[in-house]
């Protein structure tokens, strides 16, 4: 494949970072402030489109070295078709976002709304940086980079149960990767003599016929070290960071960190292992049984949970191991499904996510059981929230339907009766915690005295917030766009199998 050296993955890297600092020095002013957030959206995602045409249609790979550290260790960038893919959800998801987050912001006059603002977009840099990474040290730097600048985030609130739930996320989330992800690292230097991906993946063919117990110990240590995929048992900093505000929930739970972790972890089984060699050694069976026991245990836990978030935390727990499942099954159509689930479930769940905080901005309520009769009042946000919902069960139109499609198509490749028996289990699971909350919002009765009382306690009560609607039906249309006209993303999927 032809290389064309650019600076364009840098730039794509470096704008919102400039835009932090131009959202810092613009504090005192919240339009200019906002606005700067906006702008720096609008031309990171010029930036990444712009590659399109490069990447996509002329079949050729960017390239940009920043500066070598030691022989196969430097810090440099590659956009291929994967990372494109991943940056293009990215750079889309932070535009809507950052509208989104100035009605809410806004609507539920939170503090610190600067900060905000500029660790919001430190983030995106960072994102941008794991999908354009060259190898296993630029992607790790930029990976630690989003842990830390995200911890902000998280414990933005400033309280008590804030702190708590940002601890648990920086231990678990740094912990794993000193423990886990460093070891791998520097195991995979000694036996490969280099960090760089390749399609046909970096081990020697001496040191799979030789070590293929330590390879098999070497891949473990990565699916755990990049903890932010939330396999189980390494998924409770997720559901406790929930503690954000809604705006820094969807960017965990569809945009920049979960994404990250299922992209990285992507990027070990094709581009550092290769299939053959998961095969030869046996692991990918660990992969598919460990990804198969979350998609399970996390849509039961699920089911029993009030709070809305942390129904929707779980199901994102559920929903990201599809992505490692169908990269685990090592078959072509298994292997598209798992790739195009990172942008189907992107805008889907965010769409979750930003009608939870519509909910909560206009009324107050955070509990599934407290949603009676809501749609009347919230018609816009309901209807999003139904589409979104039909993604995760994955009834069609909607993207989610695409997506297992391709999962079961991949598991009978495959002749797993097995992942064909999750995946339905899942599908039920998916509609037994979904579906009671579309129920309740469009057909329960709200109990009389909640109304009065929510009148007398809250001045915007059930008014939708036009800056929170726009956004969280505009990803809701791409939902079901996505179900439709599927072929930009499976035409990209396919070519980063192939």
């Amino acid at each position: 494949m032809d290389t064309i050296i650019s600076i364009k993955p840098l730039l794509a890297v470096l704008v919102s970072t400039i835009g932090a600092l131009l959202i810092i020095s613009a504090g005192k002013n919240p339009n200019l402030r906002e606005s700067w957030s906006i702008i720096a959206g609008v031309l990171k995602l010029g930036i990444v489109l712009s590659m399109v045409p490069t990447v996509v249609y002329d079949k050729k790979v960017i390239e940009y070295t920043l500066f070598k550290l030691l022989p196969g260790i430097d810090i440099s960038f590659r956009v291929d078709a994967f990372g494109l893919l991943f940056a293009l959800g990215a750079a889309l998801l932070w535009i809507a976002t950052s509208f989104y987050s100035i009605g809410y912001m806004r609507s539920t006059n939170e503090k610190f709304q600067t900060r905000y603002f500029a660790c919001f977009a430190v983030s995106l840099s960072t994102t941008i940086g794991v999908a354009f990474s060259a190898n296993l040290f630029t992607m790790f730097l930029f990976y630690e980079g989003l842990t830390i600048i995200t911890y902000p985030l998280v414990a933005h609130k400033d309280t008590l149960e804030a702190k708590m739930g940002g601890r648990k996320y920086i231990i678990y989330l740094l912990g794993a990767a000193k423990a886990f992800l460093v070891a791998a690292i520097i195991l995979t230097y000694n036996l490969a003599g280099t960090l760089e991906f390749s399609k046909d993946g970096i081990f020697p063919a001496i040191v799979q016929s030789a070590q293929p117990e330590l390879l098999y110990l070497i891949f473990v240590l990565f699916l755990f070290g990049f903890a932010k995929c939330a396999i189980m048992p390494f998924h409770s900093w997720l559901p406790a960071a929930m503690v954000a505000p809604t705006p820094v929930s969807a960017l965990l739970h569809a945009v920049a960190v979960v994404k990250t972790g299922v992209f990285t972890v992507l990027r070990i089984i094709f581009f550092v292992f290769g299939s053959n060699l998961m095969m030869d050694i046996g692991v990918d069976v660990f992969a598919i049984s460990l990804a198969s026991f979350t998609i399970i245990t996390a849509s039961l836990i699920a089911l029993s949970k009030d709070n809305l978030k942390a129904r929707l935390a779980y199901s994102t727990i559920s929903q990201l191991s599809y992505i490692i499942l169908g990269a685990a099954l090592l078959t072509p159509s298994a292997m598209v499904g798992g790739i195009i689930h990172i942008t189907n479930h992107a805008f889907s769940k965010i769409t979750l996510f930003f009608c939870a905080g519509s909910i909560y901005a206009s009324s107050h309520k955070t509990e599934v059981s407290q949603l009676n009769g809501i749609a009347k009042k919230m018609p816009w946000t309901m209807a999003a929230f139904t589409i979104a919902t039909l993604s995760m069960i994955g009834v069609p139109p909607v993207c989610g339907f695409i997506t297992k499609w391709y999962l079961v198509i991949g598991a009978m490749e495959r002749h797993s009766i097995a992942v064909l028996a999750v995946l339905l289990a899942s599908s039920f699971l998916n509609a037994a915690y979904f579906v009671p909350i579309v129920y309740k919002a469009y057909f329960g009765r709200e109990n009389p005295g909640e109304e009065h009382e929510a009148e007398d306690t809250h001045d915007n009560q059930n008014k939708e917030i036009p800056f929170i609607v726009v956004p969280l039906s505009l990803t809701a249309i791409v939902s079901v766009v996505l179900g439709l006209y599927p072929d930009f993303i499976v035409q990209l999927a396919e070519s980063i199998v192939r």
